[in-house]
């Protein structure tokens, strides 16, 4: 059977890989442009902070599902840059709170701006009819995975809703 076409899921499976590649790609080529020093998981993070506020290592942690001690030598690298800053908590003086600094905050919002500027190049390039047609694909597929930016918090969506702020 291994003449027949692939099927219609398998396609749009397929489909969808190839433009959560491309999407990747658009925000790793933003990170370089802006800050070549600065990994996609560093900046994952800087997210995870501009748009949930100062977070301990073990929330930052848990929220990018990585163990503490990898999240807390993140932090240590994002400290040494400059780009993040170790506060004492004001709840409980044994922790610390991960906080961005104002150039880890400008950092994130001129990726997002390079990031949302390709993006408008990219679909520059389509036509009317292809642009409506995303839209529409795009409304369907964030109906069927009930994905709610405003309530779900995991670092992809992370991404994305900083994107619109």
């Amino acid at each position: 059977m291994s003449g027949e076409a692939p099927s219609t899921p398998d396609v749009v499976v397929d489909m969808l890989m190839r433009a959560t590649q491309a999407l990747g790609s658009v925000t790793a080529r933003s990170l370089g442009l802006v800050n070549e020093d600065v990994t996609l998981a560093q900046f994952r993070t800087l997210v995870v902070l501009a748009t949930r506020g100062p977070q301990t290592v073990t929330a930052l942690a848990e929220h990018l599902d990585v163990h503490a001690s990898t999240m807390t030598r993140m932090c240590t690298r994002l400290v040494a840059r400059d780009l993040v800053s170790r506060v004492p908590s004001l709840v409980d003086r044994r922790e610390v709170v991960i906080t961005p600094s104002a150039s880890g905050s400008t950092l994130v919002e001129a990726v997002m701006t390079h990031r949302r500027d390709e993006f408008e190049t990219i679909v520059s390039r389509l036509t009317d009819a292809e642009q409506n047609a995303l839209i529409e694909s795009v409304e369907a597929f964030v109906r069927a995975a009930e994905i709610d930016l405003a309530t779900d918090h995991s670092p992809a969506s992370e991404l994305a809703y900083a994107q619109e702020e």
